[in-house]
This record gives structure tokens, C-alpha cells and sequence, in this order.
């Protein structure tokens, strides 16, 4: 394979909606190591019309049967959240590769199960933590790896997303916190990985974990849906580098403020802030140090873009930079992370930031 391309095969590949249209399939198309060899989508039509519309060779409405189609070697899987086991588990047992959205399991249980099995098969695996691949969030780790701050004392960060007060009847099911959907598994997920990977690990959390609204309006008329899914997720907690750090994501009814992370050091001052939700696309990088009276707008080295000038602003960027990673360990037999191994341990802090809430105490990360 080390001259071929990799043959990639996508779950979710809609020409009209989902993940998988907004990112992967824009990404991949892009990337000139990998083939789109095939789409999968929960109708034949849908699928034919994937597979017309991205020049995909094969096109299924059965996701077993592209999984262990011979000519597949990746398999893409972008869609809900509560489908991710057993379409990962159908690959990963057919000995593919496997690139899974976050959350990589609606829960703890079916993300260790995941992660087990990639590592018994020895295939690669690659959960969609893509902020860790964004230039911006790469230089600021970089500039704390370098002591820019000199001794790290305080990490704020906040994501206020807006759309909380109703849902389409095709979206219900998030109001469910069983599903694994929701303000505390994804948006939280992400952030907290995104403090974790620029400033450090938490070795300590006290959090509050709410559901605001409890109730959704739907697309039909005078119809409601119950929510026990979290919209708030307060954390407070140390780093294992000692800083204090805070936590707050939210959606809210109206005019979300987009995400921002502050970090404060001895020496000096490191902003990260978007207006784009969720995605961490279009970051504005700002530093000062010492007596520095105003923070700066901080250059991002063009080392740090790892994709072609033809992958779109937006959503495929990251996940690109995502699949560029991914396709190099593929081709030379090396680890790449965020692997399912973090994904787990992701997975392991955010159950400790419910059970924080639930118990009302301090919990301790190990």
C-alpha cells in the first residue's frame, strides 16, 4: 500500500445534510492519498445520488456490506451518535481502518469496547477531536511547550452555543442524555479536550452538570419533548501543572458568543477565541508578555497547515489536517492521535464531571 492510495469508504455521506457532506467527503476529496471509493447512506437512492455527485465508485444503503467490501481499507463514520458502535465495531471486525466521529460511543462501556477491539486487530483508529489539528491551537500549545507564560497559573475557557429551545422532530432523540448527544458529551468533550491538549491534564474536577430548559419545543405544532440531556456544564479543577482552571459550556436560547480560552502565566498572557460554534475554525491567536501594554494578534506558522491550499475554509479544514495525520500512519505503519485510547480517557473525565455534579464533591482523576 505504500504507493497506492488509501481507498476510503464514508457512513453518513448524504449529499444534503450531516456531518459527512459539511466536512469528511469536502476533506477527503481534497487529499490526493486518499480514494473515495465508496458512500453509505440509509437509502439506495441516497446513496446512488452520493456516489454521482462525489464520483464515488460504490454506493451502499448497508453499511455491513460496505465494511467488508475487499476494496475499502478506511472506514469514515460521520453520523448520530447512538449508531457508532455497532457500525464501528462491524469495521473494526472486518479488519479496517476506522476514523469515528466524537463522541466515538454514546457512553464509557461502548467506547472501551471500541477501543479494545482496534487494538486487537492492530488497525488504525482515529476519533474526531479535530480542533488538536487546527494551526492556531497547534501554536499555542507550541508557545507553552517553549515557556512563553513561564510558570502556567490559570486557564479560563468558555462556549456559549446558541439554538436551545427547540429541536426537529428528526432531532428529539438528543433530548435524551442516554443517547450520548448532547451539550456535556459533545461540545463539553471537545472543549475540555481542546484545555487538555494545549494546557494541560486535569488531575482534579468540582463541577455542575444542569438541564436548564427541560423541555423542547419540536416542529410540530403544540408538541414537546421531555430533556434529561445536560444544556450547562460548569467545571472548576487543577491541572496536573498545577494551574487552577474553569470551565463553562452552555447552549443557550439566543445569540451564542461563540468559544474562548484564556491562559495566564507568570510572564505573560495567551488568548484563544472564534466566533464559529463548536467547529474551532477561524481562531484568533493573541499574546502579550511582562510589561507588554496591549496582548498582540500572534502569527501562525505556515509549517503548522499541513493540507493543500484547495481543502475550504470551515468545517473540512481541520478534519482534513485530521485525515492528512490518519493517511501518514496508514502508509507508514506509525500511531497517530487523538487514537480510541484517548478517545476512552476523554470519555473517562467527562463521567467523572457527571458524577462531580451528581455526588456534589471534589473527583479526583487517575
Amino acid at each position: 500500500m505504500a504507493e497506492a492510495k488509501i481507498r476510503v469508504g464514508v457512513i453518513g455521506a448524504n449529499a444534503h445534510y450531516g456531518w459527512g457532506m459539511r466536512a469528511h467527503l469536502p476533506a477527503l476529496l481534497s487529499l490526493p492519498e486518499y480514494e473515495l471509493t465508496a458512500v453509505c447512506t440509509a437509502h439506495p437512492e441516497t446513496a446512488e445520488e452520493s456516489a454521482k455527485q462525489y464520483g464515488a465508485r460504490l454506493a451502499f444503503h448497508d453499511y455491513q456490506q460496505m465494511v467488508t467490501h475487499p476494496e475499502i481499507d478506511l472506514v469514515s463514520v460521520a453520523v448520530k451518535v447512538p449508531m457508532h458502535y455497532e457500525m464501528v465495531m462491524a469495521a473494526l471486525g472486518a479488519g479496517k481502518h476506522v476514523y469515528c466521529e466524537w463522541p466515538l460511543g454514546a457512553n464509557l462501556d461502548e467506547a472501551e469496547e471500541m477501543a479494545a477491539l482496534a487494538n486487537a486487530k492492530g488497525v488504525q483508529h482515529l476519533v474526531g477531536l479535530q480542533a488538536r489539528c487546527d494551526p492556531a491551537l497547534l501554536r499555542l500549545q507550541e508557545l507553552l511547550s517553549e515557556n512563553y507564560l513561564g510558570e502556567v497559573l490559570a486557564c479560563n475557557m468558555t462556549m456559549f452555543l446558541p439554538g436551545l429551545l427547540q429541536r426537529g422532530l428528526d432531532r428529539a432523540w438528543m433530548a435524551d442524555r442516554d443517547q450520548g448527544a448532547n451539550t456535556l458529551t459533545i461540545a463539553t468533550g471537545h472543549a475540555i479536550d481542546v484545555l487538555c491538549f494545549c494546557v494541560g491534564e486535569f488531575q482534579e474536577v468540582f463541577s455542575q452538570v444542569a438541564t436548564q430548559v427541560p423541555e423542547w419545543d419540536t416542529s410540530e405544532p403544540g408538541k414537546k419533548v421531555k430533556v434529561t440531556a445536560a444544556d450547562n456544564v460548569l467545571v472548576g479543577g487543577v491541572l496536573t501543572n498545577g494551574a487552577v482552571a474553569s470551565v463553562h459550556v452552555s447552549t443557550v436560547p439566543w445569540h451564542g458568543s461563540g468559544w474562548r480560552m484564556e491562559v495566564y502565566g507568570r510572564e505573560g498572557s495567551l488568548i484563544a477565541s472564534s466566533r464559529e460554534m463548536v467547529q474551532y475554525a477561524q481562531i484568533r491567536l493573541q499574546g502579550g508578555r511582562g510589561q507588554d501594554s496591549n496582548l498582540a494578534e500572534l502569527p501562525i506558522p505556515e509549517r503548522l497547515t499541513w493540507i493543500p491550499g484547495e481543502v475550504p475554509q470551515g468545517a473540512p479544514f481541520n478534519v482534513a489536517q485530521m485525515f492528512r495525520k490518519l493517511g501518514q500512519g496508514i502508509l507508514e505503519g506509525s500511531a497517530v492521535e487523538p487514537d480510541f485510547d484517548l478517545a476512552v480517557k476523554r470519555h473517562q473525565l467527562l463521567d467523572l464531571i457527571q458524577r462531580s455534579s451528581d455526588q456534589g464533591m471534589k473527583q479526583r482523576v487517575t
